[in-house]
């Protein structure tokens, strides 16, 4: 971009990543923002400087491993202050201009007084500035067709709900902001996209939105709109297996353990079988303060830790996710040292990708001949045992007959027994 009498802006190019990929590399975070060396009638985000450091040591450890980042929700909190959506894409362009930047959208994106969706159990408010979802969605151009009219003349907001797939990982954006529940476009595209995942290919699927379905921190999230989410959002998780769910908003780092309605996993459910939460909105916005204390409680200042809420942290930094065919990693680095400082691997159990390979190669579905194998050899190993119980019960018969025999031979002439003798 530019001019002759002006100059020309740089150029930048980077390798996107493949669906195909053997491996996925991904930086995510949410509630990054932007910062200015002035003061402005918005409050910014110094720790976002900080995050954006620190991924670019990453991209550059990385090398020519193709990546993308994902930024889950409330972008440059520029709240119609034009200038800090300028500031905020001049601070992302080290990063952006070296892999894809995907973003969904947040409150301070889109809520305003007479947003077209707004439930009275919701906590929409005016956090938008006024803008309306316009610049999100004039600024960005994320993959599907996703698109909600604002009733206002202004241009439809979009990019509220899409998929894509990175080498073995599937991910899928939703909008916490417009209608998710049963029966509206966002809950029926959700139900497909994840009904239709293919896991021989990518056997992980990350999803991702900004308001948190699991919090410890009570007082940013409304009782009735998390009781939404689980209502009909989280059956979808758990009925698909999804592996990793992502929010943002709460401006803290926290993990639970594989959880369905607030209760983890007991030691009867398989592997796999829920989905592991964690919130991820430490990118930059600090004006949230710690946990607020308790009336009843006032010397102890923290929401007591429940057991399905693993590792929290109030540290600034985002996530490093990397996942082959058999593990995804997901690593908490911290903005003060730039160190890695919680860790969870989620394993496959989709036993498919073993066979892959051959699959590709000679164009059969392997995984189909070893079902038929196995069924062949539980079929001879019943017809071997069958033959051996056979077996036995002769030789059981025989020596039956012969100590009949011998105990008629000392009493007179020995004779053949009838059926019921023998039973």
């Amino acid at each position: 971009m530019g001019s002759i009498e002006g100059g020309w802006s740089e150029t930048f190019s980077f390798i996107a990543p493949l669906e195909e990929a053997e491996e996925t590399n991904a930086f995510l975070f949410g509630d990054l923002g932007t910062w200015v060396p002035y003061t402005t009638f918005n409050w910014v985000q110094l720790e976002s400087v900080n995050t954006m450091k620190w991924i670019l040591r990453d991209l550059e450890n990385l090398g020519s491993k193709p990546t993308f980042i994902s930024h889950i929700g409330d972008i440059s909190y520029a709240r119609g202050y034009a200038w800090l959506w300028d500031a905020f894409f001049e601070q992302i362009e080290p990063v952006a201009a070296r892999a894809p930047y995907h973003v969904c959208i947040g409150n301070h994106e889109y809520d305003w007084p007479e947003q077209p969706w707004k439930p009275e159990w919701a906590p929409y408010g005016t956090d938008g500035g006024g803008e309306c979802g316009v610049p999100f969605s004039l600024r960005f151009h994320m993959p599907g067709d996703s698109s909600l009219a604002t009733g206002t003349g202004s241009p439809a907001t979009r990019n509220l709900y899409y998929s894509h797939d990175v080498g073995s990982v599937h991910f899928l954006y939703f909008s916490t902001e417009t209608n998710f529940i049963s029966g509206s476009d966002q809950y029926s595209f959700i139900a497909q996209d994840l009904k239709s995942v293919n896991r021989s290919k990518t056997p992980f699927i990350v999803f991702l939105g900004h308001r948190p379905m699991y919090s410890t921190d009570s007082n940013l999230m409304g009782a009735a709109f998390t009781k939404s989410l689980r209502s009909h959002i989280e059956p979808l998780l758990v009925e698909n297996r999804v592996s990793l769910v992502l929010w943002g908003h709460v401006h803290k780092y926290e993990r639970t353990c594989p959880i369905q309605n607030s209760s983890c996993m007991d030691s009867n459910t398989p592997d796999g079988a829920l989905p592991i939460h964690i919130v991820i909105g430490m990118g930059g916005q600090d004006w949230q303060p710690i946990d607020q204390p308790r009336a009843n409680h006032p010397t102890f200042p923290i929401f007591p830790q429940p057991s399905w809420s693993l590792f929290r942290s109030f540290e600034f930094g985002y996530i490093r996710l990397h996942a082959t065919k058999q593990v995804m990693t997901v690593s908490y680095v911290g903005n003060h040292d730039g160190q890695v400082h919680d860790v969870v691997k989620i394993h496959s159990h989709f036993e498919h990708f073993k066979h892959m390979k051959l699959s590709e190669k000679y164009g059969i579905h392997i995984h189909k001949i070893w079902s038929a194998l196995t069924s062949i050899y539980g079929f001879v190993t019943l017809c071997a045992v069958s033959t051996s119980l056979v077996v036995a019960a002769a030789i059981v018969i025989s020596i039956r007959l012969y100590s009949k025999r011998d105990s008629e031979r000392s009493r007179g002439p020995w004779h053949i027994l009838r059926t019921e003798e023998m039973i």
